[in-house]
C-alpha cells in the first residue's frame, strides 16, 4: 500500500475519531485535535499523491504531534483510546520517518 493512501487512512481515522470523541462525551479539544491531525495527514497524503515536496514530512509531522500528545497519556491513564491513538502515531512514527530517512 502506498504512503499516500496510508496517510488518507489515518487522516479519516484520526479526524473521525475526534468526531466521535466530541458526540460520545462533547469534548471540544477531542473534536479540534482530531480533525487538525486528520487535516495534517490529508494535506500530507495530497502532497505525496501529486508528488509535491513536503508530502511525507507533513504526515510525519502529524504522528510527531499525535504521538506526543497520546503516548504520555497512554503510559498514564492506560484506557483505550489513548493506547489505540499512541498505537496509530508509532505506525506513522515508522512508516513516515523511514520514508523521510531513505530519501535523505
Amino acid at each position: 500500500m502506498s504512503l499516500d493512501v496510508q496517510s488518507y487512512i489515518l487522516a479519516a481515522l484520526t479526524a473521525s475519531g475526534g468526531i466521535i470523541g466530541f458526540a460520545r462525551t462533547g469534548s471540544v479539544p477531542s473534536v479540534a485535535a482530531g480533525v487538525a491531525v486528520g487535516v495534517l495527514y490529508g494535506l500530507g497524503g495530497l502532497r505525496q499523491q501529486n508528488r509535491q515536496p513536503y508530502g511525507v514530512e507533513l504526515s510525519l509531522l502529524a504522528s510527531v504531534v499525535l504521538g506526543g500528545a497520546s503516548i504520555p497519556r497512554a503510559i498514564r491513564l492506560r484506557k483505550p483510546v489513548p493506547i489505540m491513538l499512541s498505537i496509530i502515531a508509532t505506525y506513522g512514527l515508522v512508516k513516515f520517518g523511514g520514508a523521510y530517512f531513505r530519501r535523505t
